[in-house]
C-alpha cells in the first residue's frame, strides 16, 4: 500500500480527500499545516506528497523545500486554489511533480497519483546499478546518484539522474524536446515541457565546471547535449 502524506488546512475538503484516497488504495496521513507536516516527514517515509499552497504556520512552498533538503526523492504534488501563473512558475521550480488547481474531481488527482508513482517506479528499475560513468572531466555515479568534478559532488534528485543518463546516451546528437518528454517524462503536454526546461537550466549549472560540456537548445526543435 503507497503512503501518502496530505498537507491540508481545510478540515472539511481534507477529510474528504483523504476518504476518497484510502478507497482508492492508499493509506493517508494528514497534517493540518505545513508544520505538523513537516514533522511527520521527519520522522516517517512516504511514497508521494500532496501539499496545499496555502496553510497556516508554514505555506506548501516552504513545507517542499524542507521536505528536498531532507529527502530529494520522494514526489511531490501542489494543491491550490489560486491560478497565479507565479505560483505555476514557482512549484515547477521547486521540482514539483504536478500542480492541481481547485476544484478538482478526485478521481483526477488518484490518476495524476498512479500516473507520477509509475513513473518514479519506473525511472528507478532504468538506472544502471554500481555504475560509474565519465562525462567530460565529471563522474556520474547512477547507483549514488551524484554527479562530481573534482572537490565538487552534487546529490541528483531520480529525476535529475535519469535525464543526465538520457542526454549522455544520446550525446551530441539533436534531440527533440517531445521524444525527451516521452523517455523521462512520459508526458509531452505543457506542464511537462516546463518542468524539462527548469531541470535543464539546473544541468547546465551542474555542468558549468567543464567548457567542453554543453546544452544547447535549437529554438522550435530541441536539444543537443554537446560533450568534447
Amino acid at each position: 500500500m503507497k503512503r501518502i502524506l496530505l498537507a491540508e488546512d481545510d478540515l472539511d475538503f481534507g477529510n474528504i480527500l483523504k476518504q476518497y484516497l484510502e478507497i482508492s488504495g492508499y493509506k493517508i496521513t494528514w497534517a493540518k499545516d505545513g508544520n505538523e507536516a513537516l514533522e511527520l516527514f521527519k520522522k516517517e517515509t512516504f511514497n508521494i506528497c500532496v501539499f496545499d499552497v496555502m496553510m497556516p504556520k508554514m505555506d506548501g512552498f516552504t513545507l517542499a523545500e524542507k521536505v528536498i533538503d531532507i529527502n530529494p526523492e520522494t514526489p511531490f504534488i501542489f494543491l491550490t486554489a489560486r491560478k497565479l501563473k507565479e505560483d505555476k512558475i514557482k512549484g515547477l521550480k521547486l521540482g514539483a511533480d504536478d500542480y492541481i488547481v481547485k476544484p478538482f474531481e478526485a478521481d483526477e488527482l488518484v490518476l495524476r497519483l498512479n500516473n507520477i508513482l509509475k513513473r518514479t517506479e519506473k525511472a528507478a528499475s532504468q538506472l544502471p546499478q554500481e555504475d560509474v560513468i565519465t562525462i567530460g572531466n565529471y563522474n556520474f555515479d547512477t547507483n549514488r546518484q551524484e554527479l562530481s568534478c573534482n572537490d565538487y559532488i552534487k546529490q541528483l534528485t531520480q529525476k535529475e539522474a535519469e535525464l543526465i543518463l538520457y542526454l549522455f546516451n544520446h550525446k551530441n546528437q539533436l534531440l527533440k524536446r517531445e521524444d525527451i518528454l516521452k523517455a523521462v517524462w512520459e508526458n509531452d503536454d505543457f506542464f511537462s515541457g516546463r518542468s524539462m526546461d527548469v531541470f535543464i537550466s539546473r544541468l547546465r549549472k551542474y555542468f558549468k565546471l567543464d567548457p567542453s560540456i554543453s546544452i544547447e537548445s535549437i529554438r522550435n526543435v530541441g536539444l543537443e547535449f554537446k560533450v568534447g
